[in-house]
């Protein structure tokens, strides 16, 4: 009729290893464009912002997360205090800085 019978292979005789690492070399090779396109340079950019973060000192200025920008009045380990406006200081965690500014980029302050 329409549905032809489907009969099994016999299974043939595999190389061994060579087969095995044939199977397992397009995985690998996944594993290898992953780390050399997102793993590596998210490191490298870890790495940076750490950097830039231990490097900060009293009166550099900065953009923190959600779009805070001020001026480092005062540091500590884990937080530093922002002038955003003249007399207005708030805290913020050291990790929260997204951008170091150049100086002199915040002149009303």
């Amino acid at each position: 009729m329409l549905i032809e019978n489907a009969y099994a292979q016999g299974t043939a005789a595999t190389g061994g290893i060579e087969s095995q690492i044939m199977g397992m070399l397009p995985l690998i090779l996944m594993f290898v464009v992953l780390y050399f396109l997102m793993i590596r340079p998210q490191m490298k950019r870890q790495k940076e912002m750490k950097a830039m973060i231990e490097s900060l000192q009293k009166g550099d200025e900065v953009i923190a997360a959600g779009g805070l920008v001020g001026r480092i009045v005062k540091l500590q380990d884990a937080y530093m205090t922002l002038e955003i406006a003249t007399g207005v200081e708030v805290v913020v965690q050291r990790g929260s800085v997204n951008t170091a500014l150049p100086k002199g980029t915040l002149k009303s302050l």
